[in-house]
């Protein structure tokens, strides 16, 4: 009996050592889009080609990295981990925002065009809940969105078929911009809330006729869970790492607009500081030390970087929406 039970607890110990092995594997996170793999195969600019395939292979990544995509796991190692699982939703995040803009913006040339319908089926299939698993799987229902984005970029890399178009007009460019100062303001406030905060509610300032539906505190102590903090940093880590590569695909299709603008440097800038929250992090946790402590808190070290990403993408409206 001594035996038997020595010999279950070995075998035990093997597999918990060789589980923590893959998900130590599992969850190293992909390094950001190089700038070649953006540049189609003849070598020739078309205008949207960039953009598409930056959103192709943030996807492509996403699903094919080791382990596949973790976040719908019902089997361990995987359904024990959270790290990758945030990561994968906050890229997902950015690229549901970038796919919006793309099917409302980007491929209508005015507000009474139609939207072109693959980038339709796109988003609607980017829409599913990342963590469904059974009939569609998530994963099933990214790689149609893929397939049909590629059909998006076949069609307007072919020159005898106009019925695909992406517009690469200052306004188009602000109007995503818009929704990456949403993201970030909230990615930043959330990693600030790593040490809590006395916040005061500002929601109707600068409006004396604003109203709201329910009332509100005055102000409301705001901090995240210590079982989130994790969560929620590796979260922005996988919303800037996706950015990061919109953001270089962004400098090639609107290298027109941008340098009309003069605003190539604050869209340089903005890269820097996402090219910044890929930094490797050599503690084996997220540390989570007071503001002025003496353990270092990597949340808010990461709110630095999104924060001041920000303040550069608002920057950049700002001159995209001068004359």
């Amino acid at each position: 009996m001594q035996f038997t039970r020595n010999k279950v607890f070995s075998v035990a110990a093997v597999v918990g050592l060789i589980g923590y092995a893959v998900s130590v594997w599992w969850s190293i996170e992909p390094a950001p889009i190089e700038p070649e793999a953006l540049q189609n195969e003849q070598g020739k600019l078309i205008i949207g080609y960039a953009t598409t395939q930056s959103l192709i292979v943030t996807m492509e990544t996403l699903l094919d990295k080791p382990g596949g995509w973790l976040s719908n796991d019902m089997m361990p190692p995987s359904v024990l981990m959270d790290n990758m699982p945030a990561f994968e939703f906050g890229a997902l995040e950015q690229a549901r925002d970038l796919a919006l803009v793309m099917r409302k913006e980007f491929s209508r040339s005015q507000s009474q065009s139609a939207a072109d319908k693959d980038l339709s089926a796109a988003h609607s299939k980017l829409n599913i809940e990342h963590t469904s698993w059974l009939v569609p799987s998530a994963e099933s229902e990214y790689s149609d969105a893929i397939k049909l984005f590629k059909l998006y970029q076949a069609r307007i890399s072919d020159t005898d078929n106009p019925s695909a178009q992406f517009y690469a007009r200052a306004d188009n460019l602000n109007e995503w911009l818009k929704e990456v100062q949403k993201r970030l303001g909230s990615i930043s406030q959330r990693l600030s809330a790593s040490v809590g905060q006395d916040r005061l509610n500002t929601d109707l300032a600068g409006d004396t006729a604003a109203r709201q539906s329910t009332p509100s505190a005055i102000s409301d102590e705001i901090k995240t869970s210590w079982w989130k903090i994790d969560d929620v940093f590796h979260e922005s880590r996988g919303s800037a790492w996706a950015l990061l590569n919109f953001m270089r695909a962004v400098e090639v299709d609107f290298a027109d607009v941008l340098e009309k603008k003069n605003a190539e440097v604050s869209l340089r800038q903005i890269i820097r500081e996402l090219e910044a929250t890929q930094q490797t992090v050599w503690s084996p946790m997220v540390l989570n030390g007071d503001g002025f402590g003496l353990v270092a808190n990597h949340s808010l070290v990461m709110a630095n970087y999104i924060s001041r990403a920000n303040a550069a993408v608002i920057d950049l409206t700002n001159l995209l929406s001068q004359g």
